[in-house]
């Protein structure tokens, strides 16, 4: 493909999510979950007609995959390189952070910025937090980038965290946009949240991408990597035993 190729579809996929609309769609599925186009519709604050054409587009470029059951229409992002797209362009909206309008806003950026999903790992304060506990106890690696250890191997089976086989990279190092610090994403984030959410340390809230930590949850984060999550109420989480 030659260079003047490549720019016009890098630029065609810019376009794409140059648009507030298609932007906070992107946005809304890096919770990882499959929405309705209707659900969609609403969270971007559009007519059903209007977000059909958005969701079209998206689909063709390969951004979004769909799958129907009876009448629904079900989207979702079409897979991790998509969400690393949109989470990564996230970090470079630059200029001054637009006003918050209300307090009901400022403590839904507040509950994101704290704990989070990044598509299918953890994100924000705890996702940082949990993958710096992870790398002073040596499970993880990250003198040459990111990388599980053996301890790290053993600590997964022990705690009954399977990863799923696949060309997936196993651990990649994902910048996290509110922290400027890097979480645990790959094969083996994607894992660890999944328990995570399955053993219910965490919970999802409602209508946002946003978790809370379970009295389960902060129970494990001591026992197993020792952070004390109850004792830090914005920056999560380096407690003495995990810096």
């Amino acid at each position: 493909m030659d260079t003047s190729t490549s720019a016009r579809r890098l630029a065609d996929t810019a376009a794409l999510l140059a648009d507030p609309t298609r932007a906070a769609i992107c946005l809304a599925l890096l919770d990882g979950r499959a929405w309705t186009a209707g659900e969609l519709a609403r969270h971007a604050k559009v007519a059903a007609p209007t977000a059909t054409g958005h969701l079209n587009r998206l689909v063709a470029a390969g951004l979004l995959a769909e799958e129907r059951q009876g009448r629904h229409r079900y989207l979702r992002l079409a897979g991790p390189a998509a969400a690393e797209l949109v989470e990564g362009l996230a970090q470079f909206t630059g200029g001054p952070a637009a006003p918050v309008a209300s307090l009901r806003a400022a403590r839904r950026e507040g509950e994101l910025a704290r704990a989070r999903t990044c598509y299918d790992h953890l994100a924000g304060a705890l996702g940082v937090a949990v993958t710096e506990a992870m790398t002073a106890r040596g499970l993880l690696d990250d003198r040459h980038g990111l990388a599980l250890t053996p301890a790290g191997t053993d600590w997964l089976g022990a705690n009954g965290v399977t990863v799923a086989p696949g060309r997936r990279a196993a651990v990649r190092a994902c910048l996290d946009f509110t922290e400027r610090r890097p979480h645990l994403a790959g094969a083996v984030g994607a894992a660890l949240c999944g328990h995570a959410l399955t053993a219910g340390w965490v919970e999802r809230r409602p209508d946002s991408r946003a978790v809370r930590v379970t009295a389960a949850g902060e129970r494990a984060l001591h026992e197993l990597l020792g952070l004390r999550w109850d004792a830090a109420p914005r920056d999560a989480g380096r407690s003495p035993d995990a810096a």
